[in-house]
């Protein structure tokens, strides 16, 4: 390996510090801004090097041990060797740049970043599962950093401590199953059950059906550690409930309890394991709430609530008295949705519809009729096409909106509309720590109509 001494000038945006050596560029993994590393190089390409960390001569005054004994090795978090308070700083940063270079805007008011608990925080997950003899037999865990191969994990600091005490016993039933080669992968969802306690789900995906010995010995592991098992032979609407917390099966009138709370709005929400749910149960109270003070839904109003999926935003703002359309593309999610609003009486305020909102345009925007807010949550991809459709009606503009967003970069592309063609002031914006630990950046934005306001 090729080691050279690098001085680190700042973090990209997946939290690999960046030097310079004779002109090129060099991501430099494990090593922060400020600090003088002997890094080795990994990987050279035309354009830039990537490097390991080998030993670090001169250390920034953020750095901290990791907590996790396979921080390095396991690709679940790539900055637990920074601060807290650096890890949000940093994140705030990358807000700023996406928004300044991209969007070539800036907030009127920055928002101190929302975050919360750093450990235990992870309420899903995807665990990967290989047989591999050569390392002892079955393993469960995330995969590598920067490989295919599973991480020899046997504890877990991010994931809740009842989940983390898992990996091992998982370890042991998969080795027993028939089919222990034919398991690629647990899904986990912590939510709350029906007495307010922690309900942890496992989805096991099964590429050959287990026999009645493999089902035997999942029940017994339900019962013995208090877990719902689900069972996914194909994609992820194939999943159901083989049996729950009490070793019950599913044929035998067994359900699910999984649900979380907003207990601010006295909400609670029933979902499905692989159903779409934040990760940060406590974050996502705290940016519910922020969100609705900033759309600040009033009784009588008329609200659209973009990417709505299980209702995460809906409800609340129907709670609040406005009424609400929600817009969806997975017609599943909107049907849960609208169920979702039964189960906590808000089925009268609440209308979701089934929408391709990636292909919306001006014609179909208008036919939705006026709203008088918009609070919009996509996934990576940003809302491109919604911001084009709002910035293009003359006539009912929304008076504000509120844009959940989980890539800065999208959503800076996404500001640009809104502010260069649609007339909005680019009221607010901060970032929001989902995934402490790791390079992943949420964020929240708030705009309104008219430059001046």
């Amino acid at each position: 390996m090729n080691e050279l001494q690098l001085d680190v000038e700042s973090l990209d945006l997946e939290a690999n510090g960046v030097a310079r050596h004779e002109g090129k560029v060099v991501f430099v993994r494990g090593a922060l801004p400020g600090e003088r590393v002997l890094a080795g190089i990994v990987r050279r390409k035309p354009k830039f090097d990537v490097a390991q960390t080998v030993d670090v001569l001169r250390p920034s005054s953020t750095r901290v041990q990791p907590r996790c004994p396979h921080f390095g090795v396991c690709g679940g978090c790539s900055m637990q060797h920074v601060d807290a308070g650096a890890q949000m700083a940093i994140k705030q940063r990358a807000l700023e740049d996406q928004l300044r270079h991209i969007g070539k805007v800036a907030p009127q008011t920055w928002l101190a970043p929302i975050s919360g608990p750093a450990w235990r925080y992870r309420h899903r997950a995807r665990l990967s599962v290989r047989d591999v003899p050569k390392k002892g037999g079955v393993l469960v865990g995330f995969h590598e950093r920067a490989s295919s191969y599973v991480a020899d994990m046997r504890e877990c600091h991010v994931l809740p401590a009842r989940v983390s005490d898992l990996l091992l016993p998982l370890r042991a039933l998969i080795e027993a199953l028939s089919i222990r080669r034919r398991v690629p992968q647990i899904e986990v969802a912590v939510g709350e059950g029906a007495d307010g306690g922690e309900q942890i789900a496992l989805v096991l995906r099964v590429l050959d059906a287990p026999d009645a010995d493999d089902l035997e010995r999942l029940r017994r592991f339900a019962e013995e550690h208090r877990i719902e098992w689900w069972l996914q032979p194909k994609g992820p609407d194939s999943i159901e409930l083989y049996c729950d917390a009490d070793g019950r099966l599913a044929r035998d009138g067994a359900g699910s309890s999984l649900a979380y709370a907003l207990p601010e709005f006295g909400v609670r929400v029933p979902f499905r394991p692989t159903d779409f749910t934040q990760v940060n149960a406590r974050i996502n109270e705290v940016l519910v709430r922020r969100a609705l003070r900033w759309l600040d839904p009033q009784p009588g109003e008329r609200i659209a609530d973009l990417f709505c999926g299980l209702g995460n935003f809906s409800l609340p703002i129907a709670a609040r008295g406005a009424g609400v359309v929600g817009i969806e593309g997975n017609p599943a999610l909107v049907e849960r949705a609208a169920a979702n609003a039964a189960f906590n009486g808000l089925g009268e305020r609440c209308e979701f519809q089934a929408a391709n909102l990636f292909a919306i345009d001006g014609q179909r925007w208008r036919a939705l009729g006026r709203f008088d807010g918009v609070l919009v949550d996509p996934p990576r991809e940003g809302a491109i096409e919604v911001a084009k459709a709002i910035a293009a009606d003359d006539d009912a503009k929304p008076t504000r909106i509120v844009y959940v967003s989980c890539n800065p970069a999208t959503l800076a592309r996404d500001a640009a509309v809104l502010v260069h063609q649609g007339g909005y002031a680019l009221r607010a914006a901060g970032a929001v720590n989902m995934f402490p630990h790791t390079s992943h950046v949420e964020s929240i934005a708030v705009f309104s109509i008219g430059r001046g306001e």
